[in-house]
């Protein structure tokens, strides 16, 4: 297996918190690294652009809001297998399902504030990478 690319959030409800040195931890200890990061607020029109996947789903106004109404610390994480290493860290978007120990058990306050978002597959990390960071080869 060669090294992979994957977009991490650490979302409003966990940078309030002051939990993205912890989380950036989970990352790190698990043999991610951090090759690429911002802290940022995203606008409506982001976050839209985003998350257009989602836009007929019934969740989609209160995603659009949560993911705008704070901070949000917006980084790729490289390593072997990334992807799928960080969605074994994040956990079931249900923290009450997550596996103990994961950051969504840990920190996760609901299914809507669920701490952290990460990309689901190798393409749509691509395509996530390079929304938030054109500029990375």
């Amino acid at each position: 297996m060669s090294k992979q690319r994957t977009l991490s959030i650490i979302k409003p409800d966990a940078t309030a918190r002051n939990l993205v040195g912890k989380i950036l931890g989970h990352f790190e200890q698990a043999g991610l690294t951090v090759v690429a990061a911002k802290m940022m607020t995203l606008t409506p029109e982001q976050a839209g652009q985003f998350y257009i996947i989602h836009k007929d789903r019934p969740f989609y106004g209160e995603l659009i809001d949560y993911m705008c109404s704070g901070r949000v610390l917006v980084s790729v994480l490289e390593g072997e297998d990334a992807v799928n290493l960080n969605r074994t860290l994040m956990g079931a978007t249900d923290p009450k399902k997550a596996a103990p120990g994961t950051i969504r058990a840990l920190y996760a306050e609901s299914i809507a504030a669920n701490a952290v978002h990460g990309s689901d597959s190798a393409e749509n990390a691509a395509t996530e990478v390079k929304f938030f960071f054109p500029e990375l080869k």
